[in-house]
């Protein structure tokens, strides 16, 4: 590969870029747990003057992307081989993406233009999937990541012909899952950090332990987790979309401690055991064994009368958001669905309906059936391709 060569500030900061992208994708082949969040914190470092104190960059990135003994452990010999060019032990994992030969070094680049920090420019947040590119060319800057979320981020999943993309789509919407999990629980983290100390009830504690405070009370009520409650429609009318649902929702389960699914068509059935599977191949095996009839009509209104008689008191709290992902054609009478989605109101905090109708061009939710649910829903949003999905995250933040 031939040198790299610098002639503008927009070409360091775009290969620089690149370049977080590709120490990302080696972390995360490496085992380490690392979303969008860090990647775009990690990109705001790279704009200040650590860039130019090695040590110091590699330090931080250490706090940033080290949440396990194991990952502090391998964090510098995969930094010294991405970053600084150094070998690593054989039994270390860096999975394409060491230095190419010629790829210069992080100290070299900002060199390239005369140390300064603003160069580093650019407000780009990693997407599911991210890496560098691999051609034989001086890269133009272009991350391959950017060019899947261009690619497959605004196709509407019913269009996607090619068994790759496909692919690629159905691994994006898992990956999608668990960087949403990530955020929320870090945000979740926070709020509870907030919480003030209670010095009455701190002190009225110590006694039985000779005054001393060993545990230190906070005021508020405990705050539940977020729980995601996800109903799934599977009836023939959804064919195109189904796939990639479902590997959305087993990232879900996979990644949330509070999360059950539901698959329903004619019938209502519990799918949580068969998507915790760790092995997506082997989850929706499971999950067809489980769901047969799948592809036939729907009757929503039936399914969520099962649900709110059966389910609901066990698997819903005050801090539920039920999902329900579905095109709203109901073959059942629309009033027996709008009264089971006022049940369902009454007992949850939020009721988000995905639709990937919504992203057609001129669709209006004229269904009997979509009507009765509409005054019962909090949400109502398009799920036709990966951007919709990855839209809900900041909602459930705030919930």
């Amino acid at each position: 590969m031939s040198a790299l060569h610098f002639e503008t500030r927009e070409d360091l900061g775009a290969v620089l870029r690149a370049r977080l992208a590709g120490f990302v994708r080696s972390l995360r082949d490496s085992g380490f747990k690392v979303g969008m969040a860090e990647t775009s914190d990690a990109l705001r470092l790279l704009q200040t003057p650590l860039v130019h104190r090695q040590d110091r960059l590699k330090a931080s990135f250490r706090t940033l992307f080290c949440g396990r003994l194991a990952d502090w452990k391998k964090f510098d010999e995969l930094f010294e081989a991405y970053w600084v060019g150094k070998g690593v032990k054989s039994g270390v994992k860096v999975s394409g993406t060491s230095p190419r030969k010629g790829m210069k070094t992080i100290r070299e680049l900002v060199d390239a233009q005369g140390n300064r920090q603003d160069t580093i420019a650019g407000n780009v947040e990693r997407q599911p999937g991210e890496e560098d590119e691999e051609t034989g060319e001086t890269p133009s800057g272009r991350r391959e990541g950017a060019s899947i979320a261009e690619n497959l981020g605004q196709i509407d999943f019913r269009k996607m012909e090619d068994p790759e993309a496909l692919k690629q789509a159905h691994e994006l919407a898992e990956k999608l899952a668990r960087s949403m999990r990530v955020r929320l629980t870090r945000r979740d983290r926070q709020k509870r950090k907030a919480r003030r100390l209670d010095l009455r009830r701190t002190i009225r504690h110590s006694i039985a332990h000779g005054g001393t405070p060993l545990e230190l009370i906070r005021k508020g009520p405990r705050q539940q987790q977020l729980r995601l409650v996800v109903l799934l429609d599977a009836s023939g009318s959804m064919n195109n979309y189904t796939g990639v649902f479902t590997r959305f929702v087993h990232g879900i389960l996979d990644n949330f401690r509070e999360a059950e699914a539901f698959l329903f068509h004619t019938r209502l059935v519990h799918v949580s055991s068969a998507l915790s599977e760790r092995d997506a191949g082997r989850a929706l095996d499971r999950l067809g064994l489980m769901a047969q009839g799948v592809g036939g009509g729907t009757k929503i209104g039936e399914a969520l009368a099962d649900f709110n008689r059966w389910h609901a008191a066990r698997v819903i709290h005050s801090r539920t958001c039920v999902m329900i992902l579905s095109d709203g054609y109901d073959t059942g009478a629309p009033d027996v669905l709008g009264e089971e989605m006022a049940r369902l109101r009454r007992r949850c905090r939020r009721i988000v309906w995905l639709n990937p109708l919504i992203g057609w061009e001129g669709y209006e939710p004229s269904a009997g059936g979509m009507q009765a649910a509409l005054p019962h829903v909090d949400l109502f949003a398009p799920a036709h391709n990966l951007e919709s999905l990855a839209a809900l995250e900041p909602y459930l933040a705030r919930l």
